[in-house]
């Protein structure tokens, strides 16, 4: 089952300085955390703010192509999580046929922000992120770990990009 979430902001790892990108549910309480690159981040920090570059950039290009096919993004889905890795679909309507694209969550997220569309999760992977988080060495720092445990709305809203 996907869970539609909504990004809730960019914040930077206390421990390791990474950005993050957390996804909360839109219609309930869970927080999904995904760590990206300092330029992915960049791209989604771009259109959160609604930055205007004098260039169009990578996501940017990519939205003008869709929309110059006349193709539409549907959604996007964080499909999947393997070893400490995050996978994610982005679902085209391309002519009436819709179109899987396998993709990084950090461009799916960054693209479904520039064509305003809705972002899920699949249920499984909220369910072994959280069981993740208390296993993998990414999270053996217990800083760390009762960190994002206890992350509140103040906490969300504290770093930026």
């Amino acid at each position: 089952m996907e869970i539609e979430m909504k990004i809730r902001g960019l914040m930077l790892d206390p421990v390791t300085n990474m950005p993050i990108v957390v996804l909360k549910e839109a219609e309930g309480a869970s927080i999904l955390p995904i760590w990206v690159g300092n330029f992915e981040a960049n791209a989604i920090a771009i259109e959160i703010e609604k930055v205007q570059t004098p260039r169009p950039m990578t996501h940017d290009l990519i939205k003008n192509i869709l929309v110059g096919l006349r193709a539409t993004l549907q959604r996007v889905v964080v499909s999947e999580l393997k070893d400490d890795t995050f996978y994610a679909l982005v679902w085209l309507n391309v002519d009436g046929r819709l179109v899987s694209i396998d993709s990084r969550p950090s461009d799916a997220l960054a693209l479904a922000l520039r064509m305003d569309s809705p972002i899920f999760v699949e249920e499984d992977v909220l369910k072994t992120s959280k069981a993740a988080m208390l296993t993998s060495d990414k999270f053996k720092d217990e800083n760390l770990r009762r960190w994002l445990e206890n992350l509140t709305e103040e906490d969300l809203g504290k770093y930026k990009m």
